[in-house]
């Protein structure tokens, strides 16, 4: 067992290329709260970054097929925090989604992120059929369906989509037919438009604002607006460290948060965008690696189901800002101010660290 928690066996790019994310997150915070009210976010942040590298190391040293061996009680424990949440979470903007815990909040559904991974896992990987029938889906989807549910009731529709891509790569992976995926893909359009109205209005409001800002440019479009002004004013080299003009005049809104892709091509320009897009896109071919060297069907299932997700927060955080997706709260991961959401990430790469220490187990 010593071999295997070496620290030289590590994923040591992986390692550090999450932390040059995250330093540049703690820059753009600092730039954007500095002579603010949240102008203690960076420092928190650090603090946040600090605490998900001890995270990472703990997960990685726990034999992941133990931790799949526990996943009955963890969904039991996740489901039961989730109905904690509605029933005595603390409230902010309408919404309870984070449940006070020795002084300090936490959003319960980013943790629920890692159950589901580890599920999708033992699922597909105790399956008696070389490929994914009908009743598996649908045990498999069912289960995935009810954190959704709680989630969506908080409510938090960004994050309950999020769990979507982890379900999604696993059952491809397993070997989804095509009719299946023609079947899903049917049923999908067929309850699109009654899922329409049972949206909330403010989440109507997001998606009319996201065909045309321009219907409400003072409301519901103001902040996608503001995001493509920040976004285009950066120009090549971006106007400097706390020099952005939409970002330092508070004509973007929540810039250390959702809008810090904005923020950060305001201050740093297509150049620095493009840096950052570089890394990201490392940080995803090194957990695709691992994936490939994984000892078993079940390390590959747990490091494609942590790069789906990252994949999906990037797509549709940095859509988002660019007016391409609809507004919907989902952070930039390792960038963003937050501690439930960096926690669970460091989580989740300490996941894939666990698979790489194992890569060489028969």
């Amino acid at each position: 067992m010593a071999h295997y928690l070496s620290a030289r066996d590590l994923d040591w790019a992986l390692i550090i290329i999450t932390v040059v994310i995250c330093a540049l997150g703690i820059l753009q915070i600092y730039s954007a709260t500095h002579d603010t009210k949240w102008d203690d976010a960076w420092w928190k942040q650090i603090a946040f970054v600090v605490i998900g590298l001890v995270l990472m190391a703990i997960i990685a040293s726990i034999d992941y097929h133990s931790l799949m061996g526990q996943v009955p009680i963890l969904y039991l424990a996740g489901l039961v925090l989730l109905l904690a949440v509605l029933l005595i979470g603390t409230k902010v903007f309408g919404s309870r989604r984070w449940i006070p815990v020795l002084g300090f909040t936490f959003q319960v559904s980013e943790f629920v992120k890692l159950m589901l991974i580890l599920l999708a896992a033992r699922f597909l990987t105790e399956m008696r059929s070389e490929t994914l029938e009908l009743a598996d889906l649908l045990r498999l989807g069912g289960l995935f369906a009810l954190p959704m549910v709680l989630v969506m009731r908080q409510p938090d529709l960004g994050t309950s989509l999020c769990y979507l891509p982890i379900l999604a790569s696993g059952v491809f992976l397993a070997g989804l037919r095509w009719k299946y995926v023609l079947a899903i893909a049917l049923v999908a359009i067929v309850i699109l438009w009654p899922g329409y109205y049972m949206l909330k209005d403010y989440q109507k409001a997001r998606l009319a604002s996201f065909l045309d800002p321009d219907l409400d440019p003072q409301g519901k479009g103001y902040q996608v607006i503001q995001s493509k002004i920040a976004v285009g004013a950066g120009g090549m080299w971006g106007q400097g460290v706390t020099r952005g003009t939409q970002t330092q005049l508070r004509f973007l809104p929540v810039a250390h948060t959702d809008f810090i892709f904005s923020a950060f091509a305001e201050e740093h320009g297509f150049v620095g965008v493009v840096a950052v897009l570089a890394l990201y896109f490392m940080l995803l071919m090194q957990i695709v690696q691992n994936a490939q060297t994984a000892p078993d069907r079940a390390g590959m299932y747990i490091c494609m189901g942590v790069g789906a997700l990252l994949l999906f927060h990037l797509l549709v955080n940095v859509g988002m800002v660019v007016g391409r997706m609809p507004v919907t709260g989902i952070p930039l991961p390792l960038m963003s101010a937050g501690g439930s959401n960096t926690l669970s990430t460091f989580m989740m790469l300490g996941l894939v660290n666990n698979v790489r220490l194992r890569r060489f187990v028969n």
